[in-house]
């Protein structure tokens, strides 16, 4: 037989519980929020389009890169380029891109810190092309240098 003495321990029990696991879906809500969906950052980049394709096994993205303008690496006389690959949010977005490949483009772009398969494979996710307008290939001649001095 129960008394009222060896009921409230167990009350107490549950109610620790109930508010324990209340806290604990709370804060696995607020990080995959916060991991997934909260925009750490946005901006725009510019380079020449490489490619746009659409791939995905269960979940069709549009994934990109764009190749930007190279600067001096820590090699004497070597050129790097920076890469970035990017998702696209929204399929028009991604028909435009498809068809201005070569081109140099700037897109406006948001940051997570975690990608999502129905979202694309990269975290920075394009929603926006800001300009674009045909790659210049150069007329073939060499850059004139300046003549350095003789000492």
């Amino acid at each position: 037989m129960e008394t009222a003495g060896n009921k409230r321990p167990r009350r107490w029990w549950r109610k620790f519980k109930i508010v324990f696991l209340s806290v604990l879906v709370a804060a696995l809500v607020v990080f995959v929020w916060i991991r997934f969906y909260f925009p750490y950052g946005e901006g725009v980049k510019t380079g020449q389009l490489n490619f746009v394709v659409r791939k995905g096994i269960v979940f069709k993205t549009y994934e990109g890169k764009l190749i930007q303008t190279g600067f001096w690496s820590a090699k004497a006389g070597a050129v790097q380029s920076n890469e970035f690959n990017f998702s696209i949010a929204d399929k028009e977005i991604a028909e435009q891109l498809m068809n201005a490949g070569g081109q140099v483009v700037e897109l406006h772009y948001t940051e997570y810190f975690g990608a999502l398969p129905w979202r694309g494979y990269s975290r920075y996710v394009v929603d926006k092309i800001v300009n674009m307008k045909p790659a210049d290939m150069g007329s073939g001649i060499p850059p004139v240098l300046p003549e350095v001095p003789a000492e």
